[in-house]
């Protein structure tokens, strides 16, 4: 008999080309031998390329799907994407919070579609830091980086944010040989380094990372291991066709990049 697979929540938007959203998570956590259960906080009409609008799931139905997977699963480990009302999160954090004291949360904040929708512009700064302070993890690429935190650099940004939580800054949107992600912990910072691919670009890389972070958490895997593992099989993903979605496949820790 296979041993037990840990369960994970993924509370994000459902993009019909599988390559975003709560369709991308739960074939991540799936190829990461973590159970994917899925709470969907909108229904897009969008494919890899072209977004034309939403449609928001209201903050009560959101609740509801999330109360009945708590009520029957012990759910440890949970990821937060796509939503409506940055305003209405910290109650939403605060019941997750309720239903598990011990709950690990991520959240990957999608600020803007990559086809180039915009959901939310800035914040109040008052309200990042209330935002942050539940988390065990942000995972912002660099542009949402200085959108939610304004700064001279990304990186400033991150490491001013990482008072209130850790931070994985993600490189994806930068240029160069190579991508480094960065994650900002208890005052230090750790790099993980990949070849940037002539063709990896890949719709919703950001939160196969963010979800395969999640995988590695729900396993028993330090941060740090936990991020290291998730860019590794990022990179396998990226690295997977040459189109805009990208494979997913059952993946070991042992091809994690250092």
């Amino acid at each position: 008999m296979p041993e037990p697979r840990p369960y994970a929540l993924s509370i994000a938007g459902f993009d019909p080309s599988g390559g975003a959203g709560l369709l991308a998570d739960c074939k991540t956590l799936e190829s990461n031998a973590v159970y994917g259960l899925g709470v969907c906080t909108a229904l897009t009409v969008q494919n890899d390329v072209a977004f034309e609008r939403v449609q928001w799931v209201s903050a009560a139905d959101i609740l509801d799907q999330a109360r009945l997977l708590f009520a029957r699963f012990t759910i440890e480990y949970v990821k937060i994407g796509l939503i409506e009302s940055l305003t209405q999160l910290p109650e939403l954090l605060a019941w997750l919070q309720a239903q598990n004291p011990r709950v690990c949360i991520i959240w990957d904040p999608v600020l803007k579609a990559s086809a180039g929708y915009e959901f939310h512009n800035s914040l109040p700064l008052a309200l990042v830091e209330a935002l942050c302070k539940p988390l065990a993890l942000l995972t912002p690429n660099r542009p949402e980086m200085l959108r939610l935190w304004p700064a001279v650099t990304p990186e400033a940004a991150a490491r001013e944010v990482s008072a209130f939580c850790p931070v994985l800054l993600k490189d994806g949107h930068a240029d160069g040989a190579s991508a480094t992600d960065i994650l900002f912990l208890n005052g230090e910072e750790h790099a993980f380094t990949a070849p940037r691919l002539p063709h990896g670009e890949k719709h919703g890389s950001g939160c196969v990372l963010s979800a395969a972070v999640l995988a590695h958490l729900a396993k028993g895997e330090s941060l740090e291991d936990a991020c290291r593992a998730g860019k590794a099989y990022t990179a396998t993903v990226l690295a997977s066709n040459p189109t805009l979605l990208g494979y997913h496949s059952a993946f070991s820790t042992h091809h994690a990049y250092q």
